[in-house]
């Protein structure tokens, strides 16, 4: 075998020396990185102590009030608990009877599938749009409301509300939701009128108290007062919650304004006078006269006996009392009596024995009159109306003329307060008073009347007192409201079951006194005043009203609702008032054919009382009359708490 070609023998290279080159300086020591730091392993004082002092502070601070906050309020809600517990259980566990009128709503809604996915259709429509326009201005498009509040709704005029995407988002959230769940009852079909409005009421209430201003977490004022007072605001908020609690004797009263600068007699109802009768229901109010000369036919005024008589007097330059003495009238005012035990027998029929028959007498008495202009006020004028019906059955005449203001005789459109006048509630109403010894404590009658404005009278209080921490501002009016009477039992449950619940004035069956009253038999004169926003005394209940009169009848509408709508001095020059001397068949034809003038209506009447009211007479001293004074007005009375 042949041997393969020699392998080539590799070259050997001589090695060059390296290159010196010169030593390099010593590098300087590094430093040593801080060890890190496991966030997860750190307790809270750890983490606090790493903060710079002043953060430090203010989270120390804010942790020590957020803990006093939740003792305070955990140590009142134990003692309400305690105190409910000595209670007798509730009378019953659905004190609105809304469980039937719910169930006959949810079950015509089941029965009406396509309506229910129309309205789930529009709901996610709408939260679709939401999210889209939250999207939109997140990417920098300006912001887009989906859905607004209501106008006049206050829950959310915090300016951030609409600048800060969460809060807005969180708001049109709510809004969307609660229009739904309003407008999907209220579209119901196929169910009685009552029935609907029972579960619209109570719909309502429910969104109401779910509305995210309603929840510290949720609305951005308070969540700044939080940080801008280091919790203290909380802190005061949970001691206002506790003295409310105590207040009411372990269930919460809310306070509305802060009643301690107010003194009933000194810088409240000082109108000048005297009380010059009394009996077991009312003291009787003269008031001194303003002019040298006064109208010869005096003015008498039956105000409501759910609220306290001082309405008409509030301040000297709001005060009914005092304009009409300076009118030249002779005024006087029933003072109703604040009921106990002692008043629970009393009678519809007493109130107009005792209470429109004497006074009348007694004012006539002391005025040397046969006759008498009056004015009743809300149930103090469906007395009236049920007084002078009576009287025209006996041929009665000393009543000269009548001026209702908001005030009811046919009850078939009386506003949500029918919602509280169903059998089943009443009975409840009457269980209560026996238990309370014969009439209905003033605060049952202050929450019913504030839940039908809850938003304004419970929910904004909530916000402002206990999450806001602020005091309640002194505010005449409040106090005012808040100066609730009690009830007494007889005369309570006539008025809730033959007027609100059965309607009898209107119907022409109902017996006071042994008679049949029969309104259009009433021949006097009569003014009705309405009021365009009342919700206590809603116009078109009271226009149905002015319609069974039998003699000339004048019916106005004043801008505003129960209360301002009627006290609404002419020198305030607020508001407005609509008139029409035609009495057509429907209130819509009288607001067609009405003419609107600005202010107060209160010109307007005297015009039409002034001519009522005979010629002039010398003033009448109240000190020197023919009834002997019993004491300085306002009386002591209207001094009761309840």
């Amino acid at each position: 075998m042949a041997d393969g070609p020699a392998p080539k023998s590799k070259k050997k290279t001589a090695k060059k020396p390296a290159a010196k080159t010169a030593k390099p300086a010593a590098a300087a020591p590094k430093p040593e990185a801080p060890p890190s730091i496991d966030a997860s392993t750190l307790s809270y004082a750890e983490a606090v102590s790493m903060l710079p002092p002043e953060q430090r502070e203010m989270i120390e601070k804010l942790s020590s009030n957020l803990a006093r906050a939740a003792v305070t309020a955990q140590g009142a809600i134990a003692e309400a608990a305690l105190r409910q517990a000595e209670r007798p259980p509730a009378l019953n566990p659905d004190p609105f009877h809304v469980t039937p009128a719910l169930t006959e709503v949810m079950g015509k809604l089941a029965a009406q599938p396509d309506k229910l996915l129309r309205a789930q259709a529009n709901l996610f429509s709408g939260y679709l749009d939401l999210w889209q326009a939250a999207t939109e201005r997140l990417a920098g498009a300006e912001p887009r409301a989906v859905v607004e509040p209501p106008r006049g709704d206050k829950r959310f005029n915090d300016p951030e509300w609409t600048s800060e995407p969460v809060f807005d988002v969180m708001k049109q959230s709510y809004l969307l939701t609660s229009n739904w769940l309003t407008t999907l009852v209220s579209d119901v079909e196929n169910v009685e009128p009552m029935t609907k409005r029972r579960v619209e009421f109570v719909t309502k209430m429910l969104t109401d108290a779910f509305s995210p201003s309603n929840f510290l977490l949720s609305n951005p004022a308070a969540l700044r007062e939080v940080i801008a007072t280091k919790g203290e605001s909380l802190v005061r908020g949970m001691e206002h919650f506790a003295a409310d609690l105590e207040k009411g004797g372990g269930q919460l009263s809310i306070s509305q304004t802060d009643s301690t600068p107010f003194k009933v007699g000194e810088n409240i109802a000082t109108a000048p006078g005297k009380v010059i009768f009394q009996n077991d229901i009312l003291q009787l109010l003269q008031f001194d006269p303003a002019t040298e000369q006064v109208h010869e036919i005096p003015l008498l005024i039956f105000p409501p006996w759910i609220n306290k008589w001082y309405i008409l007097d509030l301040r000297v330059e709001n005060s009914m009392i005092r304009w009409l003495t300076a009118q030249g009238y002779s005024v006087f005012v029933a003072s109703w009596v604040n009921p106990d035990e002692h008043q629970a027998a009393k009678t519809f029929e007493d109130y107009m024995f005792e209470g429109v028959y004497e006074a009348t007498a007694k004012v006539m008495e002391q005025a040397g009159t046969d006759k008498v202009n009056t004015v009743g006020y809300c149930i103090g004028g469906t007395l009236l109306s049920v007084s002078l019906a009576h009287m025209a059955a006996k041929g009665d005449k000393r009543i000269n003329s009548a001026t209702f203001f908001a005030a009811q005789q046919d009850f078939t459109e009386a506003g949500d307060l029918l919602l509280f006048t169903n059998d089943d509630w009443v009975d409840d109403v009457e269980r209560r008073m026996d238990a309370e010894g014969g009439f209905l404590p003033s605060q049952n009658m202050a929450d019913t009347f504030n839940s039908l404005r809850a938003n304004d009278l419970i929910w904004s209080f909530f916000v402002n007192n206990y999450l806001l921490g602020k005091e309640p501002k002194p505010f005449d009016l409040l106090f005012w409201n808040s100066d609730q009477t009690r009830m007494p039992k007889t005369l309570h449950l006539t008025y809730l079951r033959e007027f609100y619940g059965r309607n009898r004035l209107a119907r022409g069956d109902l017996e006071m006194g042994g008679v049949k009253l029969d309104m259009s038999k009433i021949k006097a004169p009569v003014m009705i005043q309405s009021s365009k926003d009342d919700h206590i005394s809603p116009y078109r209940s009271v226009y149905r009203g002015a319609k069974l009169f039998g003699g000339p009848t004048t019916f106005l509408m004043a801008g505003s609702g129960h209360i301002a709508g009627v006290i609404n001095h002419p020198d305030a020059k607020k508001y407005q008032h609509w008139t029409n001397e035609a009495l057509p068949d429907t209130v819509e034809e009288w607001i067609e054919g009405a003419v609107e003038h600005p202010g107060s209506w209160w010109n307007y009447w005297d015009k039409w009382l002034s001519a009522k009211s005979g010629g002039k007479v010398p003033a009448r001293d109240p000190a020197k009359g023919k009834l002997k004074p019993l004491e300085d007005a306002p009386g002591s009375f209207v001094k009761v708490k309840s």
